[in-house]
């Protein structure tokens, strides 16, 4: 079973810096038929004027990564990333997928790196296979050749063909699809696929979606993308 939603049916908000479009509940957007897919509980598309960001503010028990489209993203928390003496200077930017595990609880912040343009990325929220875990951070970088007409593994609970290692029961791919470029992954029918096209447009199961648009696909046995133009497309493998 195929479930559509477009993109102009998310909730969005506008605060003057900050302009979000909310594809499941969050914040002042309600909705009591959206949300969350499975365990995937947050997609949230957000663009920060130059000068601005999220203040440090708190987070439990989530898995959240952080994925750029443009610009750069500066991530500072109590672990020590993005400090002189963290592990990671905590700068995201456009190929970067960026996992922070909250665990028993993290303070972080975010800003607008960039000090002339929006910065343009996607929230995401997972809830987690086991609460109370330690926080944890890890970032990687994925080139768009690797993404180019294929789905590559971005996140998943193993650390697979190189991905961030998330601690929850999904799996995330991203691809990049033009012209006649086509690619198929297999789905096991008891789990939730979810495709969020993030921007150009794409046919997938022979629907086609626009930015913004996101098909649910319900006891599915494969997933086929095609028809392609600049497109960019993550692919979600969850739990029911």
């Amino acid at each position: 079973m195929l479930t559509l939603r477009r993109s102009a049916d998310r909730g969005h908000a506008h605060h003057g810096w900050l302009e979000s479009f909310h594809s499941f509940s969050f914040a002042d957007y309600h909705d009591p038929a959206h949300m969350g897919v499975g365990n995937l509980r947050v997609i949230n598309e957000d663009r920060i004027a130059p000068g601005t960001g999220f203040g440090t503010h708190g987070h439990r028990d989530m898995e959240i990564v952080s994925y750029v489209l443009s610009g750069a993203l500066a991530h500072k928390d109590s672990m020590g990333n993005g400090s002189a003496a963290g592990k990671a200077d905590g700068v995201i930017r456009p190929g970067d997928v960026q996992r922070m595990s909250a665990g028993t609880g993290v303070m972080h912040s975010e800003f607008n790196h960039q000090p002339d343009a929006p910065t343009h990325f996607l929230q995401i929220w997972i809830i987690p296979s086991r609460r109370g875990i330690a926080p944890g951070y890890e970032q990687k970088h994925f080139a768009s050749a690797a993404k180019r007409g294929r789905l590559a593994l971005v996140a998943a609970p193993d650390g697979a063909e190189g991905s961030v290692t998330i601690h929850a029961d999904a799996r995330l791919h991203a691809g990049l699809f033009d012209g006649a470029e086509r690619a198929e992954l297999a789905l096991d029918p008891a789990r939730i696929g979810y495709v969020h096209l993030v921007r150009g447009s794409l046919r997938v199961n022979d629907r086609e979606l626009s930015a913004g648009d996101a098909l649910r696909l319900d006891q599915e046995s494969a997933l086929v993308l095609e028809g392609g133009q600049d497109a960019e497309v993550l692919v979600f493998d969850l739990a029911p």
